[in-house]
């Protein structure tokens, strides 16, 4: 670990950005700054995250696992009734919500171990390939404390900088985050309120539509398999599209409804997934299929155990 050099013209330029927007001060600013540690560790792991360098099915396993379903189905039931309201409130389900925090931090329990101001300011000057997307959450982050009176030198979270039971960025907390109990303030690590409404908001305002499905199993025309795209996020195709394909899956959607194939590797086999609305929805948490579909996996699982629990009760 290294303090960041505050000499350097990136980090100069970043102070007087700073100052001319926003007011800051520069000499306390660079006070600031160089407290930060620039830490080889964070590279390390920005260049090996799991939706690279695992399977599907080893990526699965790591996330919707026995343990993390049984404290899911514990957070559910001692949260039931916050759950239930903020679900009446937002139209996202339950179990959707709670698969959010299991993935992202068990429940709370795994927040992070790195300095936010840390994180940020390694990757703002010290990973190019991503410096102006980190620089701009430095900046939110900077304004974020400024505003809701935190020490910037005391939030901990992911080596990416995000913060909190729900792991927002910087600028997601500043956007999305909402104060869930009325008590005038927006704390995404210990009030439960907060933390809940925040995450249902953000899949809110990113689009949800209650009641609408998520995830559905399709099977492919092996003879059609090479008009397939497998490898894009965004709703390109329609239902009506991927079953001319030679995509056979739920007969009961909508043919103008939007979609996308989701390839999903098993040790041997190759299944095939279609994402819809919900699912889209889903990867703007976090801009993985892997990932969207590790939610919505544990999802129903936690649902499953639930309402199991609830019938022999």
């Amino acid at each position: 670990m290294l303090a960041l050099d505050t000499s350097r013209a990136t980090v100069q330029q970043f102070i007087a950005r700073m100052s001319e927007r926003y007011g800051f001060s520069s000499e306390a600013l660079t006070a600031l700054l160089a407290q930060a540690e620039s830490q080889t560790g964070i590279l390390e792991a920005m260049s090996k995250p799991a939706e690279r360098t695992l399977a599907w099915y080893s990526y699965r396993e790591r996330f919707v696992n026995e343990q993390r379903i049984v404290e899911g189905v514990a957070f559910w039931q001692e949260h039931r009734e916050l759950l239930d309201d903020i679900a009446r409130a937002k139209g996202v389900p339950p179990q959707y919500l709670v698969a959010i925090l299991g993935i992202e931090t068990y429940y709370g329990r795994i927040t992070g171990r790195y300095r936010v101001i840390d994180a940020l300011s390694t990757l703002a000057f010290d990973y190019p390939p991503r410096s102006s997307y980190f620089t701009d959450e430095l900046e939110h982050f900077l304004l974020l404390t400024r505003d809701e009176s935190i020490d910037p030198l005391v939030p901990l979270g992911s080596y990416a900088g995000a913060m909190g039971v729900p792991q927002f960025m910087p600028r997601s907390v500043r956007k999305y985050a909402v104060d869930g109990d009325g008590d005038g303030k927006r704390d995404l690590w210990t009030d439960w309120p907060d933390i809940v409404a925040s995450v249902a908001n953000y899949f809110l305002v990113h689009g949800w539509q209650p009641g609408a499905p998520v995830l559905v199993e399709a099977e492919i025309d092996q003879a059609h398999a090479h008009d397939l795209d497998t490898r894009r996020l965004e709703l390109t195709e329609t239902v009506g599209s991927l079953h001319e394909k030679g995509a056979s899956f739920d007969p009961t959607l909508s043919d103008d409804t939007p979609a996308m194939l989701i390839a999903a590797d098993e040790p041997n086999a190759m299944r095939f997934r279609v994402g819809l609305g919900n699912f889209h929805v889903i990867t703007r948490y976090n801009r993985s299929a892997y990932y969207a579909m590790a939610v919505h996996d544990l999802a129903r699982e936690l649902t499953a155990r639930v309402f199991s629990d609830d019938a022999a009760g």
